[in-house]
């Protein structure tokens, strides 16, 4: 849980929006959470995504891959094997529509 408090703390701190933590360990074997959260734009997802990066590596938190860090960067994808953190544009987030998606699963709150 403290790892999940860190990782809204760092999100909140760069003023992420609409931060959703979900417990998907009961849904699939990918990870254990799922963190969800809206950039305004993808100059904007890109600043969290690297403000992440360095915040977690200072902590020694392991990051095992990033994907989406392009031009658009519309979706950006951090795995940390356990957690994986999606950081999507409104409009991103509104097509992939992950929190209905993953409806099923517990909503964590830290």
């Amino acid at each position: 849980m403290d790892k999940l408090k860190l990782i809204k703390t760092l999100l909140e701190d760069k003023k992420a929006e609409d931060i959703s933590i979900l417990d998907v360990r009961k849904h699939t074997n990918i990870a254990d959470y799922f963190v969800i959260a809206t950039a305004n734009s993808s100059v904007h997802a890109k600043a969290l995504a690297e403000h992440l990066e360095k915040e977690l590596k200072n902590k020694g938190i392991a990051i095992d891959h990033i994907e989406g860090l392009n031009d658009s960067a519309q979706w950006i994808l951090i795995d940390l094997l356990d957690t994986i953190i999606h950081i999507q544009t409104k409009e991103a987030r509104e097509y992939y529509n992950l929190d209905w998606l993953w409806s099923n699963a517990e909503r964590v709150e830290v």
